[in-house]
C-alpha cells in the first residue's frame, strides 16, 4: 500500500529541512505551490520570521491571460526584488517536497534572473 501524494511530499519535506535552515544573512526561499496559484517566503529561521513574500495573487503582480509557469516566473523575480531591497543576495532554497521541476523550477530561474545566488 503506497502514499498519497500530499503524504509522500510531506516525507520528503520533512527530509530537506533537516539539512536546510534560514539565517538572517541566508534566508531560506520557501515554495509553495496550489492547483492555480504560487507562493514564495523568504524565512528567518533562527528568529522565526517571514522576512518577505511574494505570489501570483499579489496585487502588484500580474499574471492575467499567463500560463502558470510563466507566473512562476514572474513570482520568482518579485521575491528576488524584495529580497534585493533588504540587502539580501544569498538564499537557500526550500522546494517543500515538491520535485524540481516544472513551476518550482521556473520559480527558481525566475529568482536567479531577478539577482539571487543560490
Amino acid at each position: 500500500m503506497g502514499f498519497s501524494k500530499e503524504k509522500r511530499r510531506h516525507k520528503i519535506r520533512k527530509r530537506i529541512r533537516k539539512t536546510i535552515t534560514g539565517t538572517p544573512v541566508k534566508p531560506r526561499l520557501s515554495v509553495f505551490r496550489s492547483n492555480n496559484e504560487i507562493y514564495a517566503q523568504l524565512i528567518d529561521d533562527v528568529n522565526a520570521i517571514t522576512v518577505a513574500s511574494a505570489s501570483s495573487r499579489d496585487k502588484g503582480i500580474d499574471v492575467a491571460n499567463k500560463t502558470k509557469s510563466e507566473a512562476s516566473v514572474i513570482v520568482g523575480e518579485a521575491i528576488a526584488k524584495k529580497a534585493l531591497d533588504k540587502k539580501i543576495d544569498s538564499i537557500s532554497f526550500d522546494r517543500s517536497g515538491y520535485l524540481y521541476h516544472g513551476r518550482v523550477k521556473s520559480l527558481a530561474e525566475g529568482a536567479r534572473k531577478g539577482g539571487l545566488k543560490f
